[in-house]
């Protein structure tokens, strides 16, 4: 069994809100979930199981589980694991599969390889998630630069923090990549903020 689609989350570093956001589209799309590499507890795929209300997403085992909160690479070599991008195989699904990178687009998992590698290797389509800060714009454009040199096709963005309508649009003007949503800073995380989002999404978002 293949998934119908692919998307792949990424973003322009760590601490992105990259799970946030893999919970509002696995719910606006009532897809599946997988993160292949998850380094660190708690456990992405926990937190993004905890925000899904639909009863129809899957959520997936990763193929590889690290301990240590770093950079998969890193956390691999302490603790005597390869990770080998060329054996990680899809989830049996038919469904739509929302795959979790791990921090940035550069982040390497091995020696050899990148998170984004991941991304290619199945043909998945781009989700960049950007959140807004003061230097954000060129962690943001130094991204879309290695997606576009990649030739990696992207569905969107999602921006992720306070509105900042000056950073935002020269993103979007550079990139003519189209904004598909703006999460803002809430106060609390709850399946009744990602459903919320996930709605906003489907207004958007065209399979």
């Amino acid at each position: 069994m293949h998934p119908s689609k692919l998307y792949f989350i990424t973003a322009i570093g760590t601490d992105s809100g990259k799970t946030l956001i893999s919970a509002i589209v696995t719910e606006a799309l009532q897809a599946d979930y997988w993160k292949p590499i998850q380094a660190g507890f708690p456990r992405d795929t926990e937190k993004v199981q905890a925000l899904i209300s639909n009863s129809v997403s899957q959520f997936h085992s990763e193929a590889y589980l690290l301990q240590h909160p770093m950079s998969p690479h890193a956390a691999a070599q302490r603790e005597g694991v390869e990770i080998d991008i060329h054996t990680l195989s899809l989830p049996n699904t038919h469904n739509t599969l929302i795959i979790e990178g791990a921090g940035g687009v550069l982040v390497p998992v091995s020696n050899q390889h990148f998170v984004i590698d991941i991304a290619q290797k199945f043909e998945a389509e781009v989700i960049l998630v950007a959140n807004i800060y003061l230097g954000s714009i060129n962690h943001t454009l130094l991204t879309i630069n290695e997606l576009k040199r990649r030739n990696i096709p992207v569905k969107g963005i999602i921006f992720n923090g306070p509105a900042n309508e000056d950073s935002e649009q020269f993103i979007l003007n550079y990139s003519q990549y189209p904004l598909l949503l703006h999460v803002y800073p809430e106060e609390q995380i709850t399946p009744e903020v990602v459903l919320s989002y996930a709605q906003q999404l489907k207004n958007s978002f065209i399979v």
